[in-house]
């Protein structure tokens, strides 16, 4: 058989609990998004879906699920800030993941770049200028190039197949 006569094998059927099951199977670290709202106030969030884009120049990506009350400020803010958390963060990473008002009442924070707020601890910060978004499926991807970064020797703080996990013995 020729090999353009060879046709891919057609996807199994799934349904999105399975879907989010098996990627929840990738280990990601965890991060609390932060940028500044028009009205002055932080706004941060917890999410695991960022990653590296580019080295030259260097830009991150992250997504927001387009249902998430922040989007709007997200997409007006002119920077963010990605802050890696440390595996002492687990309270701070469930705060900013739930539904209390006043999110930044408790820990310490900077302003750092564009007034997006850096929290004190992390493990990484990568301060971003925002450079664009765009839907892509359910969720609002953001691509920032990073204007300051800076990081400590301190463990992650890890997320795999719905829990949090800590970093085990290195191989």
């Amino acid at each position: 058989m020729k090999a353009d006569a060879v046709r891919p094998a057609e996807a199994a059927p799934f349904d999105t609990k399975a879907l989010r099951n098996a990627l929840g199977r990738f280990t990601t670290g965890v991060t609390i998004i932060t940028c500044l709202g028009a009205d002055g106030q932080p706004v941060g969030l917890t999410a695991n879906s960022f990653n590296s884009l580019s080295l030259d120049p260097a830009l991150v990506l992250w997504s927001l699920r387009q249902s998430s009350p922040s989007l709007p400020v997200f997409q007006q803010a002119s920077h963010f800030a990605v802050n890696v958390l440390a595996e002492a963060q687990v309270d701070l990473s469930r705060r900013f993941a739930s539904q209390t008002p006043d999110k930044f009442s408790e820990g310490a924070w900077t302003a750092g770049e564009g007034g997006a707020p850096v929290l004190t601890g992390c493990t990484a910060v990568f301060e971003c200028e925002s450079v664009s978004h765009q839907t892509a499926g359910d969720h609002q991807l953001f691509i920032g190039r990073v204007l300051r970064l800076s990081e400590a020797p301190v463990p992650p703080l890890l997320f795999q197949a719905g829990h949090y996990r800590l970093l085990g013995e290195i191989l």
